[in-house]
């Protein structure tokens, strides 16, 4: 024969699955997160690498008065286009039609000055507004470029090196890795994707609990051969299994997203192997049950469907305040992290991306973090179905 709390489950659980609105927001927080983190960065990618791929087209007035710097604009594949003088509306609507990335406008006198060896004054015109930003920073490199080579040119015939107008030599060694940048940029959003946790199996821990009282079902259930335990731990695996089912795939997708992005075109790297990533998603597991076993034992206290329903919408967002305190405050990686519910899920996602050799503890402490707690609630909500108060709703 069957436990009590196993028929509770799959019974509830068979009727979870009949609920539309249910399976809508499992679908939806499923796939919402790891997709917009995927656009984010593919929309960086592009950006990134999108004067390599497509060049780029930049509009002159006065080109011919610079023949060298038209060459080496052409060899950084940048397109030039000589383009008659024009007014300031003029430029700015040219440059708002989006058809050329900035727009250089060399002074009439440019030629005269060059020979006389006075600077010659050369206008960048952009718009800071466009998406351009990358392709106009490679314009500038071409310009500094320019006028340094002029420069050492100039030394050079006058019997003096180069090398005196530089006295330091500044170089740089990053030891920064890859996955480390990479945990740093996308930090915050992978902590977004623990958050369903709290949403997939919130409209069937209502339903099953205010719910039912609210259609009087509950009393019938209360008849049956079972204790109050068993009906709130069935209860309470039905909702935490569409949460478990919910926030494994959409790791397992995000995980997806982020090896299939090429982000070392934009200098970073996703470490996390599928292995580490099934260990996660185990650490993870309690977290979805201390979602479902807060939401029973809240609605179980709500005098209606509606209250439960504003009370829970509020709740749920309490367990993001310790990882949004903890990014605004841009504290270090510490072991009590680790004991604090969803901080602990996100502090653990964050340290493997960076490439970090964690050991057992950090997964160990991220499983009872969030275990214990659980545990406590079903507990809670047990303790409460015995009272006849809340049953009669009286």
């Amino acid at each position: 024969m069957k436990p009590a709390f196993l028929i509770v489950f799959l019974k509830e659980f068979k009727e979870t699955l009949r609920d539309k609105r249910a399976l809508g927001l499992l679908a939806l927080f499923t796939l919402m997160y790891p997709l917009m983190l995927g656009y984010m960065l593919n929309q960086q990618i592009k950006r990134a690498t999108q004067s390599e791929r497509e060049g780029m087209e930049l509009a002159v007035i006065g080109a011919a008065q610079a023949p060298n710097l038209m060459a080496q604009l052409k060899q950084k594949n940048i397109t030039v286009q000589p383009v008659a003088d024009m007014d300031e509306d003029a430029i700015g609507a040219l440059l708002r039609a989006r058809k050329v990335v900035a727009l250089l406008r060399l002074d009439p006198a440019f030629g005269e000055h060059y020979q006389a060896m006075r600077p010659a004054s050369i206008e960048l015109w952009y718009d800071s507004a466009s998406d351009n930003s990358q392709r106009q920073r490679d314009v500038e490199e071409v310009l500094q470029h320019y006028s340094s080579s002029i420069s050492s040119a100039r030394l050079l015939a006058h019997g003096v090196s180069p090398a005196t107008m530089t006295p330091i030599r500044l170089q740089r060694y990053d030891t920064g890795s890859s996955a480390a940048r990479s945990a740093g940029m996308i930090g915050a959003i992978l902590g977004f994707l623990f958050f369903p946790a709290f949403i997939c199996g919130l409209s069937a821990a209502v339903d099953s609990t205010a719910g039912e009282r609210e259609r009087r079902s509950l009393e019938v259930l209360m008849a049956q051969p079972a204790s109050p335990w068993s009906l709130i731990t069935g209860k309470w695996l039905a909702a935490g299994s569409l949460a478990v089912i919910g926030i494994t795939l959409e790791l397992a997708l995000a995980h997806g997203v982020l090896s299939w992005l090429p982000l070392e075109e934009i200098g970073m790297s996703w470490r996390v192997t599928s292995a580490q990533l099934a260990w996660v998603c185990v650490a993870t597991l309690p977290l979805s049950l201390l979602a479902a076993g807060l939401h029973i034992a809240l609605a179980m206290n709500a005098r209606s469907f509606k209250e439960a329903q504003s009370i829970l919408s509020l709740v749920t967002l309490i367990p993001m305040l310790p990882g949004l305190a903890v990014s605004m405050l841009e504290l270090k990686t510490a072991m009590w992290m680790y004991l604090v519910p969803m901080l602990s899920n996100q502090t653990l996602l964050r340290e493997l991306a960076k490439g970090q050799e964690l050991g057992a503890l950090p997964f160990v402490l991220t499983f009872l973090s969030s275990m214990l707690p659980a545990l406590g609630a079903v507990a809670f909500a047990s303790w409460r179905m015995k009272s006849e108060r809340y049953v009669l709703s009286v």
